[in-house]
């Protein structure tokens, strides 16, 4: 089993303004190293680095629409559409750095 993570360097409260957080993981991210996981809670989203250092938005969890927005911001790979279901596990983990191909958003 690995050891604890120790306690995160920077918390957020999320208070339902999307901006607000996304503002704070832009500005919070660089105590951070190169990201390696997110996890998603039922009520807070935590951000682990190649260090196990950790950033958290306490208030918003997978069941929150806002959580794919958040996702999105840390280059998370994950499935929006399965995204709200419910979970028996404690978290749910996600691989962050996700690419995107080259002209993926072009439309031929």
């Amino acid at each position: 089993m690995p050891a604890p993570l120790p306690p995160p360097k920077a918390v957020h409260v999320f208070q339902g303004d999307v901006g607000a957080a996304l503002e704070f993981l832009k500005r919070a991210r660089w105590e951070l190293r190169e990201l390696r996981y997110a996890r998603l809670y039922q009520d807070r989203l935590l951000v682990i680095d190649v260090n196990r250092d950790s950033l958290e938005i306490q208030g918003v969890g997978y069941p929150h629409s806002a959580a794919a927005t958040l996702l999105r911001a840390v280059n998370a790979a994950f499935d929006p559409a399965t995204l709200a279901e419910a979970t028996s596990a404690e978290y749910k983990e996600f691989t962050t750095g996700r690419r995107h191909a080259w002209a993926e958003d072009r439309v031929m």
